[in-house]
């Protein structure tokens, strides 16, 4: 390469950072309103290791091994052990890492925002979800809405909220039986209902099969369906929040299952979380949520790509 070509490239690099500078300003003020927010209610802010021995088996997301050791995709078990140590209400924002994840709304290495608070179910959380974004939004000028991607969103409360099997019945192709069934769910989500959620303000997603919530406490009912909720705004999913299981007898059972099936995948295995599972019996009543710090920016900022939101992609390096 020549020196007039290698500088031509170098300062195109130096351009692509530079105009990020914008967003990042935004997302800067936005990190702050987020831990005002948590100062404000009474939560301690946490920091957990990103280097565990064991992650959840999930079967759908995949850990990036370090030497004989995980980095984490969540700091979900490490939090969940704290709160069985008797910390009521905890927040952390940490780097997560999920192997193979990379296109226009995820990246490798991203940011995540968990909070975990004893004493209340999903709804509560839910509330408490549609309190934060908003309290954020206001410290960030869009009070009322907002303009992403040429749509105006309100914000205006109470927020839409709508459970699973509604929106099987009004926006896809197949029936959530049969999704579940031939193990389409995700595919079906992701082309046909998400883009369609919180296109005018925010939507609640509740009530998700069984099969679906993993480490979600299932509802009294006998109905097979998981205290688990999601928000969507513009298109984008946001959070992901449930009532938690505290039962370690079940939640080992649910490992096992979803071990199996990575497994049958042909993926690697996990070992058990251990300290994770005997915890659980010492958590009363709770509920959690993982929220995407990095859509979070997208949506304030109004971007099209999450590469537009962070200081660095793996290929900027």
């Amino acid at each position: 390469m020549s020196q007039g070509s290698k500088g031509n490239s170098i300062y195109a690099e130096q351009k692509v950072l530079a105009d990020r500078k914008e967003a990042l300003w935004l997302r800067f003020r936005m990190l702050q309103a987020i831990r005002q927010f948590f100062i404000e209610k009474g939560y301690l802010e946490v920091e957990t290791p990103y280097l565990i021995p064991a992650p959840a088996p999930e079967v759908h997301i995949d850990a990036i091994t370090a030497g004989n050791q995980f980095l984490h995709t969540s700091p979900e078990l490490c939090m969940k052990r704290l709160l069985a140590a008797g910390f009521d209400k905890i927040f952390q924002i940490c780097k997560c890492f999920r192997h193979g994840e990379r296109g226009s709304l995820h990246l490798p290495e991203f940011t995540m925002l968990e909070w975990y608070c004893t004493d209340i179910d999903y709804e509560g959380l839910m509330d408490e979800c549609e309190e934060l974004i908003s309290h954020v939004a206001v410290r960030l000028g869009f009070a009322g809405a907002l303009d992403f991607q040429g749509e105006k969103i309100s914000l205006e409360h109470p927020w839409k909220k709508i459970t699973v099997t509604e929106v099987f019945k009004n926006y896809a192709s197949v029936s959530l039986e049969f999704a579940i069934q031939t193990g389409c769910f995700d595919e079906i989500m992701v082309k046909e209902i998400e883009p369609l959620l919180g296109k005018t303000g925010p939507t609640i997603l509740y009530d998700y099969p069984a099969s679906m919530g993993a480490l979600a406490r299932l509802k009294p009912d006998g109905s097979g369906f998981a205290e688990r909720f999601e928000i969507y705004i513009g298109g984008l999913e946001l959070a992901n929040g449930f009532s938690e299981l505290t039962d370690s007898e079940e939640q080992r059972l649910r490992f096992t299952i979803d071990e199996e099936k990575r497994r049958l995948a042909g993926k690697k295995p996990y070992p058990t979380p251990e300290k994770f599972l005997s915890s659980l019996m010492q958590i009363h009543e709770a509920a959690g949520i993982a929220l995407g710090i990095d859509r979070l920016a997208m949506l304030f900022s109004d971007s099209r790509e999450i590469d537009h939101v962070v200081s660095f992609t793996p290929e900027d390096l």
